[in-house]
């Protein structure tokens, strides 16, 4: 039997790579993409495309080449995401440019040029979000913005095309990538920041890459055939108890 074909976006560190390696070693083949050439540390299994998806032609030349390689391509995870530490009173034109034509322009062009064939054949698009889209931090709002987004099209994109394509997405909370180290560097004291943080965590602990990727393995199984259109947050527990600090009790 044919494996199954993944395009992985976002795979050149932190959670998309974690997301490539796994699904690697769960037989699919995998396309992915960046703007700049291929990282010198990406699995050789991977198929390396260099495209910018906030352009539509790259974004369906990516699908097209992914199907002429591997065959139909069944399961497109979203996961390229920038941030830009600023509120909405600092930012600029060229920094909502920025965000929104990757976080957002480049989701709606992946999933507009996969669902092309997935409406007819049926597939399984998981869209990376984040906890930031429910509960916004500090001076990072056209991110936190852009991810509410990306939750909005991730329940539409369910409701209009299902039953043939299933739709969710993972709201990782505070996965410790560099994007998380970038976070935490604008409090006054990133250190202090980091041990509040994590003392809101009953879990004991913040989250790891593969800590997503255990959650896209779940979401392309068999196992979750009943479930689209959903927001799943993945954050070690971080919201859920009162804002009183459960390390003073």
């Amino acid at each position: 039997m044919d494996k199954p074909t993944a395009i992985v976006m976002g795979s050149s560190r932190g959670i998309g790579r974690a997301i490539v390696d796994r699904l690697l070693i769960e037989g699919y083949n995998v396309a992915t993409c960046g703007r700049g050439t291929r990282p010198d540390d990406l699995n050789v299994a991977a198929y390396w495309v260099q495209a910018d998806v906030s352009f539509t032609g790259d974004a369906e030349m990516l699908v097209q080449e992914a199907k002429s390689v591997f065959g139909r391509v069944s399961v497109l995870v979203n996961n390229a995401g920038v941030q830009i530490e600023k509120t909405v009173a600092e930012s600029e034109d060229n920094d909502w440019d920025l965000v929104m034509n990757v976080n957002c322009k480049g989701v709606f062009n992946m999933c507009r040029a996969a669902l092309a064939d997935m409406t007819e054949h049926g597939g399984n698009i998981i869209n990376i979000g984040s906890i930031s889209g429910m509960v916004s931090d500090p001076s990072m709002a056209l991110y936190n913005a852009s991810k509410a987004w990306v939750h909005g099209l991730t329940r539409s994109i369910a409701v209009d095309h299902g039953p043939k394509v299933r739709c969710n997405a993972i709201r990782p909370g505070w996965i410790m990538t560099e994007m998380a180290e970038d976070a935490f560097a604008l409090a006054k004291s990133p250190d202090a920041a980091m041990v509040d943080a994590l003392s809101r965590h009953p879990v004991g602990r913040f989250g790891t890459p593969n800590d997503i990727a255990d959650m896209v393995t779940w979401l392309t199984s068999d196992q979750s055939a009943y479930v689209t259109g959903e927001c799943f947050t993945v954050y070690g527990g971080m919201t859920a108890a009162s804002p009183l600090n459960p390390g003073l009790f």
